[in-house]
């Protein structure tokens, strides 16, 4: 009787992406890459692109590459966090699966690990199955989508193609709720209430939710169960969008905007956190903590505090270990189940 080898399942842990380096060069390859998608940019191609090579990549690098640069350790805070992410789940998960040959894997959509190269070494190593997790709480065709679009692109041109599994997201996931509770409360222990508690999230412009794009109305579940969970009276609290590009409309209240008013209204102690971020980034560590900080305290207020994100905490990494881990015994099951 043939002795089959163990079934090869990849786990795929993707973060959006991150420049190699905190500099003019780099962040101009980034942004052209990231810039250049259609998901992230829905301006008619040619037009786009005339505004990207004759206004955008001439001159934006720089200031970024300068942003990047006041966050910047060794590594990008987002790779080093991602490849930390990745290393404590195979310390949960490998050990639990002896009939498989399992391996988990970083990847960026943008940059470095790219998802493209991932897929690549795939194919030179078929496997039985493959399991994505985006890390967006919340899903958007901005951000999970491309993701989508890259398995999409990659699938035509395979023989030995994988079984597939794509987790969409994980924006009510009471593990999810719980952690972000966990950490404001942890936080405030430390530090204290403030008059009022903001989750920011990464915006989307407003045409895209109005064309369908659910990630708005998502955000707003996430923000309404922490608040819930938490025991905060409406007053205490709020939603915002942040980090806005360009001219058109976005998804509303503004981060800025919103912080500004309830400066000039008298608020003068808040705490900000970020539940679409499953990592700190450029936009965590330098717009909210830094550049919303000083936007806050010129207006007249007098204590800002940014909660960082969920990272490698012990309840975030909990919760991507149950994610994987009800795809993996369901898989495991599956492949035991069918060798007999």
């Amino acid at each position: 009787m043939p002795i089959f080898p163990k079934p090869k399942v990849t786990v795929i842990l993707a973060n959006l992406g991150t420049p190699d380096a905190p500099t003019a060069s780099a962040v101009r390859a980034f942004l052209k890459q990231f810039l250049s998608d259609q998901r992230v940019i829905e301006i008619p191609k040619l037009l786009w692109k005339i505004i990207l090579y004759s206004f955008v990549l001439p001159f934006r690098p720089k200031r970024v590459a300068h942003a990047y640069a006041s966050v910047w350790g060794q590594d990008s805070p987002m790779r080093e966090i991602l490849f930390a992410q990745t290393d404590a789940l195979k310390r949960q998960l490998i050990s639990h699966y002896p009939q498989l040959d399992l391996n988990i894997v970083p990847a960026m959509t943008y940059g470095n690990p790219g998802v493209q190269h991932i897929l690549k070494d795939l194919a030179a190593s078929p496997q039985e199955h493959v399991i994505l997790l985006p890390l967006f709480p919340q899903y958007s065709a901005t951000s999970t989508a491309p993701l989508y679009d890259a398995f999409a692109n990659w699938i035509p041109k395979q023989r030995h193609l994988p079984g597939l599994t794509i987790i969409k997201d994980y924006y009510r996931h009471p593990v999810f709720i719980q952690a972000l509770v966990s950490s404001v409360q942890r936080f405030q222990q430390q530090h204290g209430k403030p008059q009022k508690l903001l989750m920011s999230f990464h915006g989307i412009p407003q045409p895209y939710a109005d064309k369908g794009d659910p990630y708005a109305d998502r955000c707003r579940e996430t923000a309404r169960l922490v608040a819930k969970q938490l025991g905060l009276a409406p007053d205490d609290w709020a939603i915002s969008f942040q980090s806005r590009f360009g001219k058109q409309e976005w998804v509303k209240p503004y981060t800025d905007e919103l912080l500004a008013t309830w400066a000039a209204n008298g608020i003068k102690s808040v705490q900000i956190l970020s539940p679409a971020f499953s990592a700190d980034c450029l936009e965590t560590l330098e717009e909210l903590e830094i550049q919303n900080a000083e936007l806050f305290l010129e207006a007249g207020g007098t204590s800002y505090q940014y909660i960082p994100a969920l990272n490698t905490s012990v309840e975030h990494v909990e919760l991507l270990r149950q994610l994987l881990q009800a795809h993996l015994d369901a898989l495991n099951y599956s492949l035991a189940y069918s060798a007999h």
